[in-house]
């Protein structure tokens, strides 16, 4: 049984939904992030267009083997805005996603139970307005030989289909290739048993 080598995510960043509730305005986005830094610049240009709002509360999660994911309510009581917008990440499967819900505040309390209901709503429909698309999940092997062989690592790499990220070709030869983490453990052993190549996982 193959393990499963995909993950869903969002190709880019939709227009941004609004979502009413009592007078309450909240402004939904989403973004494909991939690490902490690019969520931290993510959330500080959406504070910029929107810096007279009340609460920017969040949820991300990003990663493939090793999962990390944060909800943040921003001020807001809590799990009544963060969780809720996680809830949607997950009950749409996806990862390396950041969604920003922007509260302005209306003057009319919503409850708890109003919040929550405002924070998924707001965070489903930015899902909604978002291409999914599905990626595989990929391993990067370094390859290290000399020139001579070349022909026998370029014919590995055009017979298997392989996707070369980066290449160094001089005396000492180097090519990065990612493959696909079901095809990774036959792949390297095909590189391992070849005379005088060097393979290693990055």
């Amino acid at each position: 049984m193959l393990e499963k080598d995909t993950y869903k995510t969002i190709e880019t960043a939709p227009e941004p939904v609004l979502f009413k509730d009592k007078n309450s305005k909240f402004f939904g986005y989403a973004f494909p992030v991939i690490n902490e830094a690019e969520i931290k610049t993510k959330l500080e240009e959406v504070k910029k267009v929107h810096h007279s709002a009340r609460h920017w509360c969040y949820a991300y999660q990003i990663g493939t083997e090793s999962i990390l994911y944060r909800a943040n309510d921003d001020g807001e009581p809590s799990n009544s805005a963060g969780m809720p917008i996680y809830g949607q990440i997950q009950s749409f499967g996806l990862t390396n996603v950041l969604i920003i819900v922007v509260r302005y505040f209306g003057g009319v309390k919503l409850g708890v139970g109003g919040l929550i209901n405002a924070y998924r709503s707001a965070a489903q429909l930015a899902l909604e307005a978002s291409s999914i698309i599905e990626k595989t999940i990929n391993i990067e092997y370094l390859i290290t030989f000399g020139y001579k062989n070349m022909n026998t690592v370029m014919r590995v790499i055009k017979e298997k289909s392989l996707n070369i990220i980066n290449q160094k070709l001089e005396l000492d030869c180097q090519i990065t290739i990612s493959v696909r983490k079901n095809n990774a453990d036959s792949i390297f052993e095909i590189f391992n048993r070849l005379y005088e190549i060097n393979i290693k996982k990055l």
